[in-house]
């Protein structure tokens, strides 16, 4: 487990790095996007994915390692509008943004490490595609919550599938960058 941690962590790192440089780049113009738009951009991500995953071809030149970091941000993005509710303007510096971003990361790793015991490292025998199908499934059941107004009766809530796309994506990202 100590070497998922630490490659968790490396893929964390490369995650927070764009993070910042396009924070720093537009600010934090995410600010305006609704839940729900986070959502449908996470759904852009892993639909790119899986085209070119099944493409193995890309026209715009870009693989899918930066869709996996897109996820996980965007994943970030979405957790802090949950907690803040979205506004029409860039109300937040820098700062408060990375720092907002480090919590909703660190707990999500937080439970990754819960899950990872749970399930024996059972992601490291899994394929990539696979990652991308249960991100799209997670996808699929976080649009229905957000339909249904955010209630559910037994399931997780919409911050709990953020959390588990954007580990999953993290396990994609590991996979990856493999030597």
């Amino acid at each position: 487990m100590a070497d998922t941690i630490a490659q968790f962590d490396n893929a964390l790192a490369m995650c927070r790095d764009v993070f910042v440089k396009k924070l720093k780049d537009y600010g934090a113009s995410w600010r305006i996007m609704r839940p729900e738009s986070v959502t449908d951009q996470i759904f852009i991500k892993a639909t790119r994915i899986r085209s070119l995953e099944t493409k193995k071809t890309s026209k715009v030149g870009e693989g899918i390692l930066p869709e996996f970091i897109a996820i996980v941000n965007y994943g970030a993005i979405g957790l802090i509008q949950l907690e803040l509710g979205y506004c029409d303007t860039d109300d937040m510096d820098v700062d408060k943004a990375i720092a907002l971003y480090d919590r909703h990361v660190r707990r999500t790793r937080e439970l990754m490490i819960a899950k990872n015991h749970d399930y024996d490292e059972a992601w490291r025998g899994m394929r990539v595609h696979s990652y991308t199908d249960i991100i799209l499934q997670k996808l699929m059941r976080t649009k229905q919550i957000e339909d249904n107004n955010g209630v559910t009766i037994m399931s997780e809530g919409v911050d709990a599938n953020y959390q588990d796309m954007m580990n999953y994506a993290v396990f994609a990202i590991i996979k990856l960058t493999e030597d």
